[in-house]
């Protein structure tokens, strides 16, 4: 063969070649697109909880209508024994930050005892011993800020306000007079009211700390300043039946330090809730761009001769 006719074989080869690469760059197919499924997860933001505790309560002041016979009266003694309490509540987390709960709560009966004395001028007195009892229902919606959570820990802060309906039972007044004509010279007496409830405006103030024992389930160990405003026995009775004027003892300002512990169980625990979603597609890179080979020119020709 000679060498003009094998430049022109290796020039078609090459043209070929060019052909084939560019007509499979031109047939790339890109990968198939997925549809992406719907993932389904169950959620709530919703959470039930349940508590128990003690309360550690005090009383701002005694009062009774009795008291306008002295030129003073000095509460001695005016506390009450513990009390458990027992509360349930539903609540929300509006987000890892932020949640609410309203809950109710039955404060069972702390037995009250009392002290006081009471200067009628001179060298007068009269002494009265008070026994009772005090219980409440109290509702209470309330709002917590979450400081963050370290090893399943989450300290928090809250407050909360409300309602109580306060009730004194099984109130007795025994009482002694030294030199005083308004125990009728017999030394003393005796007196007992009613059953009776109050309802007022509550507030409260919390700390605590919760530890996630499972997603759904968290325990918390809790303290709360509570106010309860105020309460009242029935109208006071004499031994004897005599009932002179209305006046029912009255409890002002009462305030408890109680200390809680709880769980709070979500809703998903209980597979209440379900929502879809579409986990985002996948992102494809571009097919890559395939460069042309190099066009060489054949070699000039050349004389034998």
């Amino acid at each position: 063969m000679s060498r003009c006719r094998r430049i022109e074989v290796l020039t078609l080869g090459a043209a070929l070649a060019l052909t084939a690469t560019a007509a499979h760059a031109a047939d790339y197919s890109p990968p198939p697109v997925i549809v992406p499924q719907p993932v389904i997860e169950e959620f709530s933001g919703w959470y039930l909880r349940g508590d128990i505790g003690f309360s550690n309560q005090s009383v701002g002041s005694l009062y009774n209508a009795n008291y306008s016979n002295f030129a003073s009266v000095r509460n001695v003694n005016k506390d009450f024994d513990s009390a458990p309490l027992f509360g349930l509540g539903v609540g929300y987390y509006f987000n890892d930050w932020l949640r609410f709960d309203v809950t109710g709560e039955y404060r069972g009966k702390a037995n009250f005892h009392g002290f006081d004395i009471g200067h009628m001028g001179g060298n007068s007195y009269a002494d009265d011993r008070y026994t009772a009892s005090k219980s409440e229902w109290t509702f209470l919606a309330n709002a917590y800020v979450d400081l963050g959570t370290w090893y399943n820990v989450t300290p928090f802060v809250g407050a909360g306000a409300g309602m109580t309906r306060n009730t004194i039972s099984n109130f007795g007044d025994f009482s002694t007079c030294v030199n005083s004509s308004s125990c009728a010279g017999s030394g003393g007496s005796d007196a007992y009211a009613a059953t009776a409830s109050k309802w007022n405006f509550a507030w409260a103030l919390y700390a605590g700390i919760g530890y996630k024992i499972s997603k759904n389930v968290t325990f918390e160990f809790a303290y709360r300043y509570i106010d309860l405003g105020k309460a009242q026995s029935g109208d006071l009775v004499a031994f004897d039946g005599t009932n002179r004027i209305n006046n029912p003892m009255e409890f002002r300002h009462i305030t408890s330090n109680d200390f809680k512990v709880g769980l709070r169980v979500n809703f998903d625990a209980f597979e209440f809730g379900r929502r879809e979603y579409y986990a985002p597609p996948p992102v494809y890179q571009q097919p890559p761009v395939y460069q042309q080979p190099p066009v060489y020119a054949p070699p000039p020709l050349q004389s034998r001769g």
